[in-house]
């Protein structure tokens, strides 16, 4: 079967997903003039000017520069709201979401504000939306790990529903050794462990990743095809890796899409699934990316159903909640014509 259409109509989870990635610029600016904030572009055609990127630093700063203009709960909550509205037309049935706690307490906004207002949203998107959340502390680990400890015991004192904590933001100089007592917090607190690893850093990021502070998902994970010995492991272990094809492009962490390294990723059997990253700035939500792929390789009905599969499976959702995705997963099968395994 040849690449299809019906990306948006598939049954998926998405897993690598930064909320403060989908303020989109229409946003961006009703929020400033709600906050009474003056942005350095005040207009829709200055802000969208921006998002051209060399890097990821490039992206960062622009990215950083944004959430100035969120302050209040009320603006944590219409954008997450806005994320749920725009992944519920992409097909996503179960969404795990990074936020990133130490960036807006750099900015003054108290940690109460910034984790009410994401989960106000949380807590009805399953009954307006369809989709069931985990909500994932991201630690900046272009600071310090003494700051991500203390960030972390802050969250946890006021029982904030988190189902883990992650690693994210400029990789390279800051490997996964700088973290190991932050992650061994977070597993004594009963916590999942993900961390973004081989984007822009070396394969022995993903190694350490791995080895050093137990992660349990790697995300990103596209340069581990440069070590035939880590692809073997990832393979043999079935690593979850939740691969960002627009963004790898957009920050020029491989050239173009028909360059990206996901077909040679599914032939080695790795355990990989697409997501959007920050989306407001790559070009697209879950769905965007699965058609791209589709498009780019040629993926069928079958392809983009293993890769789906993938999603839910290497989700934190409960076990009655994967059953059910998968069960979508068989009847979306169903109706492309694609026969069910015997």
């Amino acid at each position: 079967m040849t690449a299809i259409a019906a990306t948006h109509t598939l049954p998926k989870a998405e897993l690598h997903l930064h909320i403060e990635g989908t303020l989109e610029p229409e946003l961006i600016l009703e929020l400033a003039a709600r906050n009474h904030i003056v942005l350095p572009h005040p207009t829709l055609e200055g802000l969208r000017a921006q998002y051209e990127f060399t890097d990821l630093q490039s992206f960062l700063d622009l990215y950083y520069a944004n959430m100035a203009v969120l302050v209040t709960e009320a603006d944590f909550t219409d954008m997450t709201r806005a994320y749920l509205r725009r992944a519920q037309a992409a097909g996503v049935r179960h969404a795990e979401i990074m936020f990133d706690p130490q960036a807006h307490l750099a900015r003054g906004v108290p940690l109460t504000t910034t984790v009410a207002g994401i989960t106000a949203a949380l807590a009805g998107s399953e009954a307006e939306f369809g989709i069931t959340t985990g909500l994932i502390a991201a630690f900046l680990r272009d600071e310090s790990e003494d700051s991500a400890l203390d960030v972390l015991e802050r969250l946890l004192a006021m029982a904030a529903p988190i189902i883990g904590i992650g690693l994210d933001s400029a990789e390279v100089g800051n490997p996964p050794s700088k973290f190991i007592r932050l992650f061994r917090r977070a597993k004594e607190a009963g916590l999942h462990l993900v961390a973004h690893a081989g984007e822009e850093g070396p394969p022995s990021y993903v190694w350490g990743a791995l080895d050093l502070l137990g992660a349990e998902r790697i995300d990103h994970g596209i340069r581990s095809v440069e070590d035939a010995v880590l692809i073997t492991r990832l393979a043999a272990e079935q690593v979850p890796l939740t691969v960002c094809p627009l963004s790898n492009v957009r920050l020029r962490a491989v050239d173009t899409l028909a360059a990206h390294p996901l077909p040679h990723m599914l032939d080695a059997g790795l355990n990989v699934c697409v997501n959007s990253d920050d989306p407001a700035y790559f070009g697209g939500y879950a769905g965007r990316n699965l058609d791209a792929v589709a498009e780019a390789f040629g993926f069928g009905a079958d392809t983009l159903e293993r890769l789906a599969g993938n999603s839910i499976r290497s989700s934190f959702a409960a076990a009655e909640r994967k059953a059910e995705l998968l069960a979508e997963l068989a009847t979306w099968r169903a109706g492309q014509g694609y026969p069910s395994p015997k």
